[in-house]
C-alpha cells in the first residue's frame, strides 16, 4: 500500500499558516505551503479538525462533521486545497472525532431538550453518575438542569460522548466518512476511539494504591472492536487503499496492538514509545523491540500537538542529539509520523501569564493547583502538562504579530536541521519500504540495529564506538571510519552512521 513508505507530516491548523492575517493558521495557508512541504519530501498530510466548534479543546469539540470552521476557510477551499495536494502527489488524511461531540452540536442540542426526543439515547444520559473521572480532570459527568439528568462526557463537559451502542449513532457516522470519501480524502485518524464504548452496568472505577483512578469501566470495553471493524470494512469496501491510524489513549503496547489486527486499523500511534518525558535509552530500545514483534508496521514519532517538542524534551536542545533520533524515526520499517515545524528543530512555546495559555487542561490544571501554591508556582506546574507547548505559531517570516497563540521560538540551527531532514526522507525513498528489522542492540549509549540491507548505528555516547559486521558494508550516510575490508566502522560521538551491504 502507497502508506508503507509514505512520511506523514502533521498540520495543526491553527498554528501552521495563516493567509489572511487574522492570526489562525488556515486552509488556503496550507495550500500556499504545499511548495514547502514537496520540498520537504514529506508524502502525506495530517490535518487535525477543521470542522466548525466552539473550540473548548481546540477544535476537537466538533459541532459540524460535514462543514469547515469559517475561521479556517469554507468547504470550496478545502476542494481546491486538496486537489492541489493531489496534483503534487500528496495524500491527506484527516482527524475525526467520533467518540463525543460539542454540546453545541445539533444532535445534542436535540437530545439534551427532553428524555422523549428522537436523539435522546444518541448519548450516555444517567438519573445517578458513577465515579468516573474525565481525562481532563474532575467528574465525567455533568447534570443538564432541563431533564434534570447527567451526560457523560470522558474530556472536558462541553465534549459529550456518543452513544456507540444506538445503531442510528453508527450510521450517521459512517455517513459522515462517505461524505469525505466522496471529496476525496485519502485517510482517516481515529481520535482516542478506544473510549468509544462503555460499561453497560455502570460499575464504579477502582483506584490505583496511588490514588489515581484506574480507567478500568469507561475504556477498552467488549464489543467495541467489532463496532470499529464494521465501520472500517465499509469505508475500505468504498476505497480499498483509504488508510486508518487509530489514536488510543494508552502506552501499553499489548492494548494497542488489539486495535491493529483482524482487519481494524491499519495501524495506531505508539505512545509507548512517541510520549516517552526523557531520552532514556534502555526504554527506547525495549519498546523498540516489542515493536518489532508486532504483526503489522508500527509509528514512529516523537512529536505531536499535545506533548512537548522532542527538542526540548528529548534532545534537551542538542542538534547532535536531534539528528540520531530523527534517523531512528525515519530509517525503520515503521510509519513516520512529523509533526509541524519537526523538520526545523522548531522549539517549545512556554505562556508567561495564565491569561496566555489556551490548553483547556493546562487551565483546569493551574485552577486545582491554586489551592496550594502561589500563582507563579502554579503557571509552572501547569506548564509542565500544557499542550500549547508544542502548538505555537510557526513563523514564516520576520513579521512578529501575535496570533490566536504566542509563536514557537525558530530554532537557529534550522537550516541545518531542515537538511538533515531531507536527506533522510530521501534516502528513505530509496531504499525502502523497509520490511525486516534485526539485530537490535544498545551497549555503552550506542544503539544499533539492521533494517533488510541496511545496517544503522546511532552512537548517542560521549566515546567512539566501534561496531563489527558480518557483511561487508558501505557508508550511506552519516560520520565514520570503515575498516578496509568494509566488516567494522569508527563512530564518533553523538553520531550516526548507516552503511549497505556491499553485495
Amino acid at each position: 500500500m502507497w502508506w508503507e513508505n509514505a512520511v506523514f507530516y502533521e498540520i495543526y491548523i491553527a498554528s501552521f499558516a495563516d493567509s489572511n492575517g487574522d492570526g489562525f493558521g488556515d486552509i488556503e495557508g496550507i495550500r500556499e505551503k504545499i511548495p514547502y512541504l514537496k520540498e520537504c519530501g514529506v508524502e502525506a498530510l495530517w490535518l487535525t479538525p477543521f470542522y466548525p466548534s466552539p473550540r473548548v479543546d481546540n477544535g476537537y469539540d466538533v459541532s459540524d462533521y460535514c462543514a469547515v470552521d469559517s475561521q479556517y476557510g469554507t468547504i470550496e477551499h478545502f476542494k481546491l486545497f486538496l486537489e492541489e495536494a493531489h496534483r503534487n502527489q500528496l495524500k491527506v488524511i484527516i482527524d475525526v472525532v467520533f467518540n463525543h461531540t460539542s454540546t453545541e452540536h445539533p444532535w445534542f442540542i436535540e437530545s439534551a431538550s427532553s428524555k422523549n426526543n428522537p436523539k435522546r439515547d444518541w448519548y450516555i444520559w444517567r438519573d445517578q453518575p458513577t465515579n468516573w473521572e474525565s481525562f481532563f480532570g474532575g467528574s465525567a459527568w455533568q447534570l443538564e438542569t432541563v431533564t434534570n439528568q447527567y451526560y457523560y462526557h470522558s474530556f472536558a463537559k462541553e465534549q459529550a460522548d456518543l452513544n456507540w451502542q444506538n445503531p442510528e449513532v453508527k450510521q450517521a457516522i459512517f455517513e459522515v466518512l462517505l461524505f469525505w470519501l466522496d471529496l476525496g480524502v485519502d485517510g482517516f485518524r481515529f481520535d482516542v476511539i478506544n473510549n468509544l464504548t462503555v460499561d453497560n452496568q455502570f460499575r464504579d472505577n477502582p483506584n490505583e494504591e496511588t490514588g489515581e483512578q484506574q480507567h478500568l469501566y469507561d475504556v477498552n470495553q467488549p464489543g467495541i472492536q467489532s463496532v470499529l471493524k464494521e465501520m472500517i470494512q465499509q469505508i475500505k469496501e468504498i476505497k480499498s487503499d483509504i488508510f486508518t491510524v487509530a489514536e488510543i489513549s494508552s502506552d501499553s503496547l499489548p492494548i494497542i496492538s488489539e486495535y491493529t489486527r483482524d482487519g481494524l486499523f491499519d495501524t495506531a500511534f505508539n505512545f509507548n514509545l512517541g510520549s516517552i518525558e526523557q531520552l532514556d535509552l534502555k526504554k527506547l530500545t525495549n519498546e523498540f523491540k516489542k515493536m518489532t514483534e508486532q504483526k503489522g508496521r508500527p509509528t514512529f514519532f516523537f512529536n505531536s500537538h499535545d506533548m512537548s517538542r522532542s527538542w526540548n524534551r528529548l534532545a534537551k536542545e542538542d542538534s547532535q542529539v536531534y539528528q540520531l533520533l530523527a534517523v531512528f524515526m525515519l530509517i525503520n520499517r515503521g510509519i513516520p509520523f512529523l509533526f509541524q515545524g519537526e523538520e526545523q528543530g522548531a522549539l517549545d512555546y512556554l505562556p508567561q501569564s495564565i491569561k496566555d495559555v489556551r490548553d483547556v487542561q493546562a487551565k483546569n490544571k493551574y485552577q486545582q493547583l491554586l489551592s496550594s501554591m502561589d500563582e507563579e508556582q502554579a503557571l509552572i506546574q501547569a506548564n509542565q502538562v500544557n499542550r500549547d507547548r508544542s502548538r505555537g505559531m510557526l513563523t514564516w517570516s520576520a513579521k512578529s504579530d501575535m496570533g490566536w497563540i504566542g509563536q514557537s521560538p525558530k530554532n537557529p540551527e534550522g537550516e541545518q536541521i531542515l537538511a538533515v531532514y531531507q536527506q533522510l526522507i530521501q534516502l528513505r525513498k530509496s531504499e525502502g519500504p523497509f520490511g525486516t528489522v534485526t539485530g537490535i542492540t544498545l551497549e555503552n549509549e550506542c544503539l544499533s540495529y539492521r533494517v533488510d540491507k541496511l545496517q544503522i548505528v546511532l552512537n548517542f555516547g560521549q566515546q567512539t564506538t566501534e561496531q563489527i559486521f558480518e557483511d561487508a558494508a558501505q557508508t550511506i550516510f552519516g560520520t565514520g571510519r570503515v575498516s578496509s575490508n568494509g566488516q567494522s566502522v569508527s563512530v564518533p560521538p553523538k553520531s550516526c552512521w548507516i552503511g549497505k551491504d556491499n553485495g
